[in-house]
């Protein structure tokens, strides 16, 4: 008798998450949250250490036929950054490992550490070691991002109220337009390699998809007002799959306002140019590694002329669900596209 056979993507890149949880089971005091947030939480006493880990693999997460190393290197760095500091934490180290085939040469691999380096001394953070091997499938990078938070600054998924105010560090949808663009110009160099690539009037959304940037000086503002998110995530798969992340773990729902989505008028041109809704590419696209972000209505207040923070929606009972209010005034159930893995 055979054994049955469950395809991944089946389950895709969540439920795979959730599955090898529920078979998980923490044995230290000290491991204070696990899996299931953007980082993991260790006590240290005096504060909580935080850890989070993210690959990048040729031909799933970049393709060098447009990605400068350099860029890539700096990238590696910042969307790791991105989760500590969606934790309202500090990163403070880095360990970086690579798999390199035989197609690529010391220099190259010079040109992604020298991103490395950059990102590392913008984010103050030390690399502090990492591992080196062999491919035979393409580059793959490893980064293991440490940072810290005081305990009673730390920002979970789960700890929303009903009535907070739902909010964005910055626009959307950027990124997404930016890796359409880069893999539309592809296609017609690869149909013709006389082509020239088109890259005019698409500074902003290239740049949004090859060097995105965490959002530590938004951190270190909500910081300096003394303000601490009730909860936060961030935005690397799309608004959709963030926020139902949120609500799942917060147990609850929430509305979020087509109107107030925020998004910028050169994402807008240039979804206009290759006929890509905006507004699909902010709540499904991902990777512009902004904070989504609820605070109290008093916090609020309290930094809404102060601060560049973007109201997008208000949290709501659980059973009301995730909503997405169009201009309207109509109600849709939000549902996660996403970035698929599997």
């Amino acid at each position: 008798m055979s054994e049955s056979r469950t395809e991944i993507g089946t389950l895709g890149e969540f439920g795979l998450i959730d599955r090898i949880n529920d078979h998980n089971q923490i044995k230290n005091e000290s491991t204070i949250k696990g899996i299931g947030d953007d980082a993991a939480v260790i006590d240290c006493s005096d504060h909580y250490q935080l850890v989070s880990t993210d690959f990048l693999v040729e031909g799933i997460h970049f393709d060098l036929s447009y990605v400068p190393l350099k860029h890539l290197g700096y990238k590696a760095i910042a969307v790791n950054v991105s989760d500590i500091a969606a934790m309202n934490g500090v990163a403070t180290q880095v360990t970086v490992s690579i798999a390199v085939s035989n197609r690529m040469s010391v220099e190259a691999i010079d040109e992604l550490y020298n991103g490395v380096q950059l990102a590392c001394e913008n984010y103050k953070v030390d690399l502090i070691g990492g591992d080196t091997t062999s491919s035979l499938s393409g580059l793959i990078i490893s980064v293991t991002a440490i940072g810290k938070v005081d305990k009673d600054k730390i920002a979970y998924r789960s700890t929303a109220n009903v009535g907070d105010v739902l909010c964005l560090s910055g626009d959307l949808g950027g990124a997404y337009m930016g890796l359409q663009i880069l893999e539309r110009e592809k296609e017609v160099f690869m149909s013709d390699q006389k082509m020239q690539p088109q890259l005019e009037d698409h500074d902003y959304v290239i740049h949004r998809q090859l060097k995105p940037e965490a959002r530590m000086d938004f951190i270190h503002e909500l910081a300096e007002k003394g303000v601490v998110p009730t909860a936060m995530i961030d935005v690397s798969d799309g608004l959709a799959s963030e926020v139902l992340h949120l609500c799942k773990e917060s147990k609850v729902g929430c509305k979020i306002f087509d109107e107030q989505i925020p998004i910028e008028n050169a994402t807008k041109l240039s979804g206009m140019e290759i006929n890509l809704d905006a507004t699909t590419a902010a709540m499904n696209g991902g990777e512009d590694y902004e904070l989504l972000l609820t605070l109290t209505q008093d916090d609020f207040e309290k930094v809404r002329k102060e601060l560049d923070i973007l109201p997008i929606g208000i949290i709501s009972e659980e059973k009301e669900g995730a909503q997405f209010i169009s201009p309207s005034g109509k109600s849709h159930k939000i549902l996660a596209q996403g970035w698929k893995h599997f």
